[in-house]
């Protein structure tokens, strides 16, 4: 994976942290200076951080496991929505449902309410329904849509999150820690990098900064995946050599003994 430049960084305003008055003090180690009123973030701390981050990311899907991208703040959720479904990881990108994670068993039948909905639609009992019952239908499935659909073919609880703004997803953040679920998070200067287990030192309100982040860690995640499926086709090919080695073995043997017999 081509490694991210601290000009990257640079360009994209990562450096750029909250006001002063505003900053979180345990942010303390991840900040090169002041200027203007406004704390600069060190970027050579940010790119230890990314790597260490896009590495743990990388060995999560590796292992076949699902990351979930947490992201509602409007400048992440268009960039967010993208990476998760080109990865086909589950995301979250409208607003986190208190129990999203903590209470999952609800959030399941919320879903299979929303498998029904569909599967009455191609059903012909759909067509004779009263416009309004189905207009009602519609309008619960577009409802659940909305705040479930990045969640729709989750089956189980996923192995890590990568959130946009620790302090927006407070609450998806408290529930990860409950559970004992790792956090990738994007930690800027009025957050405390505590809260997380990989935190990311950077700018997380500018478009191009969240951009920047969201899709390394996507090309890392790729990259877990194509190596997972490699592994895969490797021990297949491993497995069937085995399986012809065998058999070639027996016919051998097979050989042997039908030549003794005579």
């Amino acid at each position: 994976m081509e490694k991210i430049e601290y000009k990257d960084l640079l360009d994209a305003g990562v450096h750029f942290g909250h006001l002063t008055r505003k900053w979180n003090p345990k942010i303390a180690p991840y900040v090169f200076m002041e200027r203007n009123g406004i704390h600069i973030i060190d970027l050579n701390k940010t790119l230890v951080c990314l790597d260490d981050a896009a590495n743990a990311m990388k060995q999560i899907v590796k292992s076949g496991r699902k990351i979930m991208f947490v992201a509602t703040k409007k400048q992440a959720q268009e960039v967010v929505t993208e990476e998760a479904k080109r990865l086909r990881m589950p995301f979250v990108t409208d607003r986190w449902l208190g129990g999203m994670m903590t209470n999952f068993a609800t959030i399941r039948k919320s879903l299979r309410k929303m498998t029904s909905i569909d599967k009455l639609t191609k059903e012909e009992a759909y067509q004779n329904l009263a416009k309004r019952e189905r207009l009602m239908l519609t309008r619960e499935r577009e409802k659940l849509e909305k705040v479930l659909g990045g969640i729709a073919d989750l089956t189980r609880l996923p192995a890590a999150l990568f959130v946009v703004d620790i302090r927006r997803e407070h609450i998806a953040i408290k529930e990860a820690q409950k559970l004992n679920i790792p956090v990738i998070g994007i930690v800027d200067t009025n957050s405390d990098p505590n809260e997380v287990q990989y935190p990311i030192p950077a700018n997380d309100d500018a478009y191009k900064s969240i951009a920047l982040i969201v899709k390394y860690m996507g090309k890392a995640v790729e990259e877990g995946l194509i190596e997972r499926k490699q592994q895969k086709e490797d021990a297949k090919l491993k497995e069937e050599e085995d399986q012809k080695k065998q058999a070639d073995e027996n016919e051998e043997l097979e050989g042997k003994e039908s030549g003794s017999d005579q």
